[in-house]
């Protein structure tokens, strides 16, 4: 009973990659964990949607480089399909453009290949839980590049006083946004690290956001950074 009762509480996961050798490491780096199992494999987009449909995972690892259909298209086919969709992008790129056609489509994690089994399954627990996750490496070109990036016209500038932020969270929500990590906004700002580590948490309460990346996002719609 007991062990039925683990067993169902398991995260499925479904491996999407065109490489035999990875698809194999993965699962076996995933099966050390108690609480994942693999549910399936796919070689590429068109299977990768097939088995989503037919296993309903509760997360899928999903390759972008692969023969078919690449792992961004087979991403935004689920999402059009069933927006509760949980993917992980987990590649050997971090090249911009696949980046935010990754996160565009949908993603909800994206990942370089080279990180560690235990990161891997905090990512899939984080996402499972309703989360995002980007490693830090790609973050930092992602938050970055919202700086640069021209606000849509469609875009409507939200008024700061609805979320009650203070100056101060203005201040480090647009550092956030540009991609700094705590200790390099408390080195600007002659805070402590644990300070600027309870604003952030409280920014993101007020936001009503997951992670970093939604407050940057948010940054740019409130007109924080241009």
């Amino acid at each position: 009973m007991n062990r039925n009762k683990k067993e169902s509480a398991r995260i499925r996961v479904l491996l999407v990659d065109d490489q035999r050798l990875m698809r194999d490491g993965l699962r076996t780096l995933l099966e050390l964990e108690d609480d994942i199992e693999v549910a399936g494999e796919a070689e590429n987009g068109i299977l990768a949607l097939e088995m989503e449909e037919a296993l309903r995972p509760d997360v899928v690892l999903m390759d972008v480089r692969m023969p078919e259909m690449d792992g961004v298209e087979a991403t935004r086919q689920m999402m059009a399909r069933r927006e509760d969709t949980k993917v992980i992008i987990l590649t050997t790129f971090d090249d911009e453009s696949i980046i935010f056609d990754g996160l565009r489509a949908g993603a909800l994690g994206y990942l370089l290949k080279d990180v560690s089994g235990m990161e891997l399954a905090e990512a899939i627990r984080k996402v499972m839980q309703g989360g995002a996750l980007i490693e830090p490496s790609v973050a930092r070109k992602v938050l970055a590049e919202f700086s640069r990036l021209p606000v849509p016209q469609t875009t409507r500038p939200v008024d700061t006083t609805a979320v009650a932020l203070s100056t101060r969270e203005e201040e480090i929500l647009g550092w956030i946004a540009r991609g700094l990590s705590n200790k390099e906004i408390a080195l600007r700002l002659s805070l402590t690290e644990g300070t600027v580590k309870n604003y952030v948490s409280g920014i993101l309460q007020k936001l009503d956001v997951q992670d970093r990346t939604q407050a940057a996002l948010m940054a740019r719609e409130m007109g924080i950074i241009r």
